[in-house]
C-alpha cells in the first residue's frame, strides 16, 4: 500500500472518527447531516472534543486529517459528498459514522 493511500485512510480514519461510532450499520450511512451541516470548523472540534476527546486529539495531530476536515467543512454541500464518498470507500471507516453524524447535529450548540 503506497504512503499516499495510507495518509488518506489514516486521516479518514481520524476524521470519520469525529463522526462515528455506531458500528458498521447500512452500507451506506446517512450523511446528509454532514452534507448540510452549516457548523464552522471551530464548531466541529468543539463538538468533537465534548464527544469523543481522544478523536479530537487524533485529528489535531494529524495534519493531513486536519486539512481534510477544514476542507470538508469549508466545502459546498456537493463537494461535501464527493468528499464523503470517497471516504466511504474504505469500509473500515464505516464503524465512526455514528460519531460524525452525532457532531454534524451538535456543533451548532459550540
Amino acid at each position: 500500500m503506497s504512503m499516499a493511500k495510507r495518509l488518506i485512510i489514516g486521516s479518514g480514519a481520524a476524521l470519520v472518527a469525529l463522526a462515528a461510532g455506531s458500528g458498521i450499520a447500512a452500507a451506506q450511512p446517512d450523511v446528509e447531516t454532514i452534507v448540510n451541516s452549516s457548523c464552522s470548523y471551530p464548531q466541529v472540534m468543539a463538538a468533537l472534543n465534548a464527544q469523543s476527546p481522544e478523536s479530537a486529539k487524533q485529528i489535531e495531530s494529524n495534519q493531513v486529517a486536519n486539512s481534510w476536515l477544514q476542507q470538508l467543512v469549508a466545502s459546498p454541500p456537493d463537494g461535501r459528498r464527493a468528499m464523503i464518498a470517497q471516504i466511504q470507500a474504505y469500509p473500515q471507516l464505516n464503524s465512526y459514522t455514528g460519531l460524525i453524524n452525532s457532531v454534524a447535529a451538535s456543533c451548532s450548540n459550540y
